[in-house]
């Protein structure tokens, strides 16, 4: 249920943009991707970490179960959103998390 004055126009909700003042920023899978990479060389403590779309857990030695934990809790408070069980559990590549991350971001 809306409260009195949210309503826009034509009786539909603002947008997210009507609501806080600020543009909707729309991010880049290359965007998202670049700092994705900064945040998990941070986690997994490995300077050289090469990072693509196509990369899983298999192939970073050291992500394990709690640097997995460790990664999502800092991906949420980097982009300031929550992923529910069911989002992490579908996760099976980086790829895959660019877009939950697009997605949940806009």
């Amino acid at each position: 249920m809306f409260t009195r004055g949210s309503i826009g126009r034509r009786g539909a909700p603002p947008d997210a943009s009507q609501q806080t003042g600020d543009p909707v920023t729309i991010l880049s899978a290359d965007a998202v991707l670049d700092e994705l990479r900064e945040i998990m060389i941070d986690v997994f403590d490995v300077d050289d970490l090469a990072i693509t779309a196509q990369t899983t857990a298999d192939d970073v030695e050291e992500w394990d179960s709690l640097s997995h934990v460790r990664l999502l809790v800092a991906v949420e408070r980097k982009f300031k959103i929550k992923f529910s069980n069911s989002e992490i559990e579908s996760l099976k590549s980086v790829g895959d998390l660019v877009r939950l991350v697009q997605a949940k971001a806009a």
